[in-house]
Formats: structure tokens, sequence, C-alpha cells
């Protein structure tokens, strides 16, 4: 792991895009909510998750299956960079290491950079397996049937509700 000054976290120490590119790609947490099917209300602009997930997803790994080629073969894919999160940052889960940095919170104890473990989120039950369904495995017009809010709990969340 990086140190920055006075052996804080790279996180800690850097701004956003001061990051290098492997420590940007280390923020992500691995849970996958971001490569949901997100619906916004036209009227309001309000976003809802759907437990639908894009077909390059794959639901045990919960990691990309052409993350090089994704934004290629998935033209709505968003790139997540220091530039894009104050327009996309709305949307994104309220877990997320990207979002939780750029809002100046602090990274969740599961996230694989705080307890080591690349497995924490989704022992924690923070991520999409075991849970989504492929874009490819429901016509689009009923993805508005398939909205669900779990996406935006956290673990405290999760330990209430007894899921």
């Amino acid at each position: 792991m990086s140190k920055g000054a006075g052996n804080e976290p790279f996180w800690q120490s850097k701004s956003l895009d001061a990051l290098l590119q492997d420590e940007w790609e280390s923020l992500c947490d691995g849970c996958a909510r971001c490569c949901l099917i997100k619906l916004e209300d036209e009227d309001t602009t309000e976003t809802f998750f759907t437990d639908v997930a894009c077909h390059l997803l794959d639901n045990q790994s919960c990691r990309c299956g052409d993350y090089g080629n994704r934004t290629t073969r998935v033209p709505t894919c968003v790139n997540v960079t220091p530039d894009a999160l104050p327009k996309i940052a709305h949307w994104m889960p309220p877990t997320c290491a990207y979002r939780l940095l750029w809002e100046g919170q602090e990274l969740r104890w599961w996230h694989p950079l705080i307890s080591g473990d690349p497995n924490s989120v989704h022992s924690a039950g923070i991520s999409v397996r075991g849970r989504i369904i492929s874009e490819l495995s429901i016509p689009e017009e009923e993805q508005d049937d398939r909205i669900v809010d779990w996406p935006l709990w956290d673990v405290e969340d999760l330990s209430k509700s007894g899921d």
C-alpha cells in the first residue's frame, strides 16, 4: 500500500486527482453496485437502482468480464475519473470509495484497503454477489419492475433488515 506524507495511506494524503493509476484503481472495493442498471425519473431526476446488472459483469467475482474494453462494448458504461465525479457521484452507491472520498468521508471497515482482505466486501454483504440478474435475462421494458433499494444500504442497514 502506498503511503503519503506522515505515513498516512495514499487516499488520506493525496487528492483524488493526484492519485497514480494503480492507486485510483485500488479504490474500487469490488462491490459492483455501479454495474447495476439505474433508472432516472425524467420529472424529478431521482435515480433508482435495479437488481439488473450489465451483461459484462461476472456475478461471482463481481468484476467486469472485459474491463479494458467496457466503454467500447457498453457505450453507457461510465468511466469513473476525478473529473467525472462531480457529475456522476449522485448516482454512485453511497458506500462507493470514490464517492466517499470525494465527499470527504472515510473508507468503510470492509473496504479491502482497510481490511486487507479482497473478500471482505462480499463477507460484509455489500457486493452484488448472488443478488442480480443479467440484463440479457430480462427485457428492457421490464427493468422498472426490478427496482430495489439495497444498493443504497450500508452494513448497518443490512444488519437491521435481516438481509
